[in-house]
């Protein structure tokens, strides 16, 4: 007996009762990222496998462990995308955006991948929007990727349930200072760290501040502070980022164990959490990587940036009543049609509305059926009116107009009245 096909585990289908809510989605993020000037680059799904390891760092998990790596025909190793960032470096580079410190203020939004345990809110595919400015070093711009988030959190209806943390993990040179200091503070207490953090202690000591082990938190209460190690370049730029974010009334906490899971860090990292999602409280991140086109080979230029997660952001406006109820309603008129007459006529008349009215979602009955049939057809399509048009009506050159959620009456509508009539009935859809 042959396997049953289905999706891979981690990899989920969008339903067409899902879709509605993915476009809400995707057009309040356009429509803000628009008004602050952004621009949508969209790269590969898959890049060289070298691209993450150069960027993202050889130790981090994401490389080590969870990467969709495989080999292609040529021999080339090469892995599907399990971030953004990475691919719009390599995209800015190569086809010279960044050149002479020209400015660029970019999106995009898309599948990653990563060989994760699946969970509610976190996927084997999951889907990202990313925003990536270059050549602009100074806080305003960090300070603006924030307040355009929050923006967003307010025209979602989730601002209330959102919490901006902050911390900087300085520049290189500061960061080197607090590293060594920490290391040494960590083999101190080495045997009673997790195994994780043990292993972490001699590849990416900062991670073991984002531990969650209960007995590793508590021996990091008394460990070096990374702002005690900042330097005066750093301190500044995250009193500016701080002074502009309070003068827009944007609420945040400092989280000085906040390091991101991304090696190319550096200065400005930040994250929006929430309480409402479980263990999963994290929906959007980001922060400063100054170094990062320069490690990739390019010349020293300036990044920051930042990564949503689209499902678990879906997930929040599910779980907070925060859906649109219009996006349940996906038809405003449903054409019935009884009769080879009526049919051919039905055609016409349609193509004739959408003509005048274009935004009008109007769907003609397909596969004929009775008066029964076709109204369960109405019915099911979310349709607000359905339109009914048999031989009577034809006679008569009219046409009938059956309110579908409410008590009311069908009205008979003279055909050639009927765009105008539509026109004013949907006037404040």
């Amino acid at each position: 007996m042959s396997k049953t096909l289905q999706a891979i585990r981690g990899m989920n289908d969008v339903l067409p009762e899902q879709s509605p809510l993915w476009r809400y989605f995707e057009q309040q993020v356009a429509a803000v990222l628009d008004s602050y000037g952004y621009r949508q680059i969209r790269m590969p799904v898959v890049e060289f496998t070298e691209l993450f390891r150069r960027s993202i760092g050889e130790v981090t998990d994401i490389v080590e462990k969870e990467m969709y790596t495989f080999e292609d025909r040529n021999g080339d190793s090469l892995t599907l995308r399990p971030e953004g960032t990475a691919g719009c470096v390599r995209a800015v580079m190569e086809h010279g955006l960044i050149n002479n410190g020209l400015v660029q203020k970019l999106w995009y939004s898309g599948a990653m991948f990563r060989h994760e345990r699946p969970q509610k809110g976190r996927y084997r595919q999951f889907h990202q929007v990313g925003v990536e400015v270059f050549n602009l070093p100074g806080p305003d711009i960090d300070a603006e990727l924030i307040l355009l988030t929050w923006r967003l959190w307010h025209k979602l209806g989730i601002a209330d349930s959102v919490t901006l943390e902050l911390n900087s993990l300085g520049t290189s040179a500061s960061r080197a200072a607090y590293r060594a200091a920490l290391v040494e503070y960590l083999n101190s207490h080495f045997a009673r760290l997790d195994e994780d953090s043990q292993r972490r202690v001699a590849t990416n000591p900062l991670r073991v501040l984002d531990s969650k082990d209960e007995q590793t938190q508590a021996i990091l209460a008394e460990a070096p502070r990374l702002e005690d190690y900042l330097d005066e370049e750093s301190t500044s730029h995250f009193a500016g980022l701080c002074a502009r974010l309070d003068a827009a009334g944007v609420p945040y906490v400092l989280n000085n164990r906040l390091v991101r899971g991304l090696d190319y860090y550096s200065k400005t990292v930040f994250e929006w959490t929430t309480d409402k999602l479980g263990a999963q409280g994290t929906v959007c991140g980001g922060g400063r990587y100054d170094g990062l086109i320069e490690q990739m080979g390019g010349k020293p230029t300036t990044g920051v940036g930042f990564a949503m997660g689209v499902e678990r952001l879906l997930l929040m406006l599910e779980t907070l009543d925060k859906v649109p109820a219009g996006l349940r309603q996906q038809v405003d008129v449903y054409f019935c049609a009884f009769g080879e007459a009526a049919e051919l006529a039905a055609v016409q008349w349609a193509e004739r509305i959408r003509d005048a009215l274009p935004q009008l979602r109007l769907q003609v009955n397909a596969g004929g059926g009775g008066f029964k049939s076709q109204f369960k057809k109405a019915d099911r399509s979310t349709a607000a009116y359905a339109l009914v048009l048999g031989e009577d009506e034809l006679n008569n050159n009219s046409i009938g107009l059956k309110p579908l959620r409410t008590d009311d009456e069908q009205q008979t509508v003279p055909l050639d009245d009927l765009t105008g009539h539509l026109a004013a009935l949907f006037a404040g859809a």
